[in-house]
Parts: C-alpha cells; structure tokens; sequence
C-alpha cells in the first residue's frame, strides 16, 4: 500500500531544514516511494520551489507570524505565538490535504504544535522530524524542556536528522530513526585544481547568523600566515538576523579582508566549485550540517566544527578536518595547514567527494518511506 504523507511547515523561507524537506519530497515522489503534499503556514520562496518539484503544495494563511516565538522571545510574544500555532492547527487539522493523510509529518517545532492539534482532530498519526538538535544551548533551558515533553507525549514517531539530535530527544520508547538529509549528489561537477596558497578561495555555505560563526571565521582568517585572495560567504539572513550581517561586514572592512557576501542563492553549486576550501564554522553543535556534504561533493577541502553533526560526515586527517566550534585559534591552524597545502587539499577534497556519496537524497527518501510505513501500520493495527 503506498502511504499518503502530509508535510508541515511553519514558514517558507529557504533555510536548511526547509530545502532538505523539498528536496525529500522530491526524492519521494519521483521514486514512488509515497504519495505525498506539502502545506506553508505563509507564502514565500520555498511554496514556488516545492510546487516546481511536481509536489502537491497548500499554503494555509492565518495570523501566525514565522518569526514570532523566536528563541530570546519574551512571555507574551511566546504566548501570543503560542496560541496562533494552536488556531493554525485547528484548521489544518479539517483541511482537505489532512484529511486524506495517513500520516502528518511535523517539519519544526512550531510545526509540532500545529501538528499535535491537527493529528488530533484528523485522527492520523503525528512524525516529528527534527532538525534541531533540542537542548539548552540552542532554545534555552525551560523551552528545551517544553518543546521536548511535547515531542514525546505528541509524536508517534521520531525523524532525526542525525544521532547527535535523536540523542536529544525525549522517545519515551516510540519508534525513532536516523534520517540523515539527503543531497541531490549527481555527477560530480568539474573543477579547476586547487589554487597556490596565496591565489586560495575559502567559502562559508549557510544562513548568516550569530551561531553559524561567519565572525569567527573572519577573525580566524585574519590571522592566518598566507591571506587567501577571496572569502566568500554564501547565504542570506533570516528571521531577524539582519543585524548581524551588517556587523559582518563591519568586522570584514575592519580587518581589511577581501570577502565577497553573495546573500541567499538558490543554487551554491557554481560558488563550491569555485572555492578551494569549505569552512563550516558554526559555534554551536551542528544538529548535521547538510553544508559539509554539499562543500565535500562541490570538491572542495572540508574544515568543520566538532561536536555535532559533522562528526558524523568528516572523519579528520581523511576526508577533512575537524576543529572545536568557536576556537579562532584552531581554525586558524586549520586553514594555514590548508592553504600551504594544496597537495593535502586535493587529497582530502578527492576523499570528500567519495564520502559525499553515502548522503544521497535517493537512499534517504526510503529510509524515511519504510519509517513512515511502519508508523501508519502499527496505527491501523492498534484500531482494528
């Protein structure tokens, strides 16, 4: 039998989590793996991209503001926040597309708490897939410990995005997986051999935010023995993050370092192939770290932040290097072992590219297929 999977997200912006699920519906879909739709609580650049995939997409309009309950929000915001998820979920829950579902899959946090309404007044089981990694760090302590009691009282199941995430949630013994977010791998694209130190291009692939660590990056660059000739940083700002990327580029000027801000680019793939090195550089523990893969299949020399996520992808010294999250003094090391280094460079990126090849969309899709299939089945078995 094949499953009817309904997707929900809170917002359609084009972050990490939310092109990984297009790219997961796409996968399902042209394998035939499950029927499946997608419903935005807002309009935005993810509805168009979904929709050009062939997927089944809804937007359902309401009065829930996707950067409210941002985490620093205070109380009321929350709660104001809090109840406008909770209308959203009451109407998803007699929406047409959730009323054919077998199953409603829950894209964030926010979307959970729509969801755990919705599944309800639909009657079919509620997945949690979960990009973030649910811990104090990242949410703060006492909505860490909401947002995860919810999770294990609501969900029916567990989609993680990486055993350094599942390793933060709260199962209470319900079904849960690894489901790592899958990339569209294809031919390997070509590339100029990597560049003589001084000619080096050094990227940084993802939103610009205070936790992804585009300023330590500078900061790490601006140390190292052999400046490269570029440093692009790939990605825009989202969610109130704006301030930010102006302090990026003041520290940028300040520092005299020749650095390139493209903003949101639908696709990176021409701006990977063109760097040397990919420097994921986030603060705090990468929940996984989908930007590692795409630098490893791009060709590029991988230096990534441990612990979390890439831990999983980078096996250091082979197909790249690993390095503490926030530690300016060794990216440093790491860049200048880099970057007077092309013949290591090659060897890792050549490494990389191989490794890349374990995180195809492809494979992930059936994993999350079978998953899902089981949770629709152990559902019906518990009603007959």
């Amino acid at each position: 039998m094949t499953i009817r999977a309904l997707f929900l997200a809170h917002t359609a912006a084009p972050s990490g989590a939310e092109l990984a699920t297009s790219r997961l519906l796409g996968a399902l879909r042209a394998e035939r793996l499950a029927e499946v739709a997608m419903i935005y609580t807002e309009d935005g650049p993810m509805v168009e991209r979904t929709r050009a995939r062939g997927v089944e997409t809804h937007v359902l309009h309401g009065t829930f503001d996707s950067r409210a309950m941002t985490i620093g929000s205070g109380p009321l915001r929350l709660l104001a926040g809090a109840i406008a998820l909770l209308r959203l979920g009451w109407a998803l829950g007699g929406h047409p597309a959730t009323r054919r579902a077998d199953v409603l899959v829950a894209e964030s946090t926010k979307a959970l708490v729509m969801g755990t309404v919705a599944a309800r007044r639909a009657r079919i089981p509620l997945v949690w897939q979960v990009h973030d990694r649910i811990a104090a760090d990242y949410f703060g302590r006492l909505p860490a410990l909401v947002v995860g009691l919810l999770g294990r009282f609501a969900a029916q199941g567990f989609l993680a995005n990486s055993r350094t995430t599942l390793a933060t949630l709260r199962t209470g013994g319900r079904p849960a997986e690894v489901a790592y977010p899958g990339v569209e791998l294809g031919i390997a694209p070509l590339r100029a051999a990597q560049r003589d130190p001084e000619e080096t291009v050094i990227a940084v692939l993802g939103r610009v935010a205070p936790w992804k660590g585009q300023d330590v990056l500078l900061r790490a660059v601006a140390a190292t023995k052999v400046r490269p000739r570029r440093v692009l940083l790939i990605g825009g700002t989202f969610f109130d993050e704006e301030s930010f990327g102006a302090e990026v580029d003041r520290l940028a000027s300040d520092l005299a370092l020749p650095v390139t801000r493209t903003g949101h680019v639908d696709d990176p793939r021409p701006y990977l192939c063109d760097a040397d090195i990919l420097v994921h550089c986030s603060v705090l523990p990468e929940p996984f770290g989908q930007v590692v893969v795409e630098g490893m299949h791009a060709g590029c020399a991988v230096i990534a932040s441990a612990p979390g996520g890439p831990e999983e992808i980078v096996t250091t010294g082979v197909d790249g290097l690993l390095v503490p999250g926030g530690d300016e003094a060794a990216l440093t090391a790491a860049l200048d072992s880099l970057i007077g280094a092309p013949a290591l460079r090659t060897r890792l990126a050549v490494a990389g590219r191989e490794r890349a090849k374990a995180f195809d969309v492809a494979a992930t899709a059936r994993s999350v297929a079978a998953f899902l299939g089981r949770i629709v089945q152990h559902r019906g078995a518990a009603h007959v």
